[in-house]
């Protein structure tokens, strides 16, 4: 299911959210233009690699400082190719545009930086023993999804389902495809424990972006503003 549309409000310009797409498609386009021995050291440098904090002794060794702890943010701004860069800065669009609205900018990149800084605990706590960089605006994007259920749950969403060749046009409320959305997040999350390796998706991220997400996204709301909106 590929959401495409909302019927959330929003009356002002999303500055952050046009903002940070911009930081993540530079990252992006950055990482790409380095030469291969370089692309490593950006990776493994800004990456988040658990075991570098699983197991400090072994990261020393092998020359990672497990100190630094800004792996955990410069992760959040990092894609491994095209598709994941696109999936993720459309949904960040549809979905940050009217939390953005009620948060306001200054909060609603808080809200952000937060959800993503959750993600990558998340990740961590959950694949300690990983050599696996895990990057991606994954985490931070969950939480404001679950921002948008919180702030919107009466609104719905409009949505695309490619059946064979065919596109299939349907709408659920945002509770529902939130549930939906995050009930696929745990069972994957939890199939993946039971795996000897860890790789690919980080549904961990997902999950735990997402929960901070909702939890904190209705304290930093502002009011619902009484004037006609434009919608996404």
């Amino acid at each position: 299911m590929i959401p495409f549309r909302t019927t959330a409000p929003c009356h002002g310009s999303p500055i952050v959210t046009m903002s940070l797409i911009v930081a993540n498609i530079a990252v992006f386009f950055v990482q790409k233009g380095l030469a291969p021995p370089d692309a490593a050291h950006f990776l493994y440098n800004y990456a988040l690699v658990p075991a570098v904090y699983g197991s400090p002794s072994l990261a020393r060794d092998a020359g990672f400082n497990p100190f630094n702890v800004l792996p955990f943010l410069t992760n959040t701004f990092m894609h491994g190719g095209y598709l994941h860069l696109i999936l993720n800065m459309w949904t960040l669009w549809l979905f940050g545009l009217p939390v953005e609205d009620r948060l306001g900018p200054w909060r609603f990149l808080l809200f952000y930086l937060t959800c993503g800084l959750a993600g990558s605990v998340g990740h961590l706590v959950f694949n300690l023993d990983s050599t696996i960089p895990a990057l991606g605006a994954s985490g931070a994007i969950a939480g404001v999804l679950a921002g948008f259920v919180r702030l919107f749950s009466k609104e719905k969403v409009a949505l695309i389902q490619p059946i064979f060749i065919f596109p299939v046009l349907f709408h659920l409320s945002a509770v529902w495809f939130t549930a939906l959305w995050f009930g696929i997040q745990v069972l994957q999350g939890a199939f993946q424990l039971t795996q000897e390796t860890a790789g690919g998706i980080a549904w961990w991220a997902h999950i735990s972006g997402f929960v901070v997400g909702f939890a904190i996204a209705g304290r930093l709301a502002n009011a619902p503003r009484p004037t006609a909106p434009w919608r996404t």
